[in-house]
């Protein structure tokens, strides 16, 4: 295992039990409002910490990106670790048991591990660059679908970002025509990680941040998967606009988004 896949892995596991056990006593959980629609947890700041000092213990000198604290500069700023402490906040708060610990290492901009961790089911998603994507140990190979018809999309509503209502819901209403269902978890962290475990078939989400989509893109690209912006370009880190699947479905749903894009979803 790439060594700092293995410190990955602790910090997650770490964090996760933390939020795992604050999940089964709700009165030790404060919740605050830090923007619209958006909130914060006692416990996304304490498994945040605990994360960071995994990290600083065996890498001092490394770069952290992190939700609740922004970037804490390393002296080694070609290394970038990205964490989301809890990516499903909403879900943690009102107790629907679907969130997760997502951390991506990325090395001169390229993501080289990750880690997306769902503590209440135990399932550790895990890839290297190269050398493919695990659940609990076992290899994931995303889904064969070979176009649209009969698919399980994963999508997330623009909830801090409701000027994109409109187009959103005809792009939804387009997608629908053409796929079987939708799945809308509350998580994106997750909804890339069942892309790679092959149980949805593909994923679409406006106005991400990297923290959220980080861990999950590397196991969507070592399950044999693609993810790309709105308009199958890699801008997607800068637009948080975000597609993912195995080609074909990915090609699908940009050609089936395509008249549906605003200008500003075109970025």
């Amino acid at each position: 295992m790439h060594p700092m896949l293995t410190i990955a892995v602790r910090a997650a596991r770490k964090a996760g039990n933390l939020i795992a056990k604050h999940y089964e006593t709700p009165d030790s959980v404060e919740a605050t409002q830090k923007g619209t629609n958006d909130f914060v947890t006692n416990v996304d700041r304490d498994a945040e910490h605990m994360i960071i000092d995994v990290i600083r213990k065996s890498y001092p000198k490394h770069t952290i990106i992190s939700e609740e604290c922004g970037e804490l500069a390393g002296e080694d700023n070609d290394v970038q670790w990205i964490i989301d402490p809890l990516d499903g906040t909403t879900n943690f708060v009102k107790r629907l048991p679907h969130f997760a610990v997502s951390i991506a290492v990325r090395i001169k901009g390229r993501t080289e591990v990750a880690v997306v961790y769902d503590p209440m089911r135990n399932e550790l998603f895990t890839a290297s660059r190269g050398q493919g994507a695990q659940l609990n140990g076992y290899r994931l190979r995303g889904t064969s679908a070979k176009d649209l018809d009969g698919t399980i999309l994963a999508t997330g509503f623009p909830f801090k970002v409701k000027q994109h209502a409109n187009s959103y819901m005809n792009i939804l209403g387009k997608l629908f025509g053409e796929c079987a269902d939708f799945r809308r978890t509350g998580s994106a962290a997750l909804d890339l990680a069942y892309v790679a475990a092959g149980r949805v078939d593909g994923f679409f989400e406006i106005g991400l941040k990297p923290w959220d989509f980080a861990g999950g893109e590397l196991l969507v690209r070592e399950s044999g998967g693609v993810v790309t912006d709105f308009v199958g370009g890699h801008n997607h880190y800068m637009s948080g606009n975000v597609v993912a699947g195995n080609p074909r479905v990915v090609k699908g749903i940009i050609n089936t988004m395509r008249e549906e894009l605003s200008e500003a979803l075109k970025r």
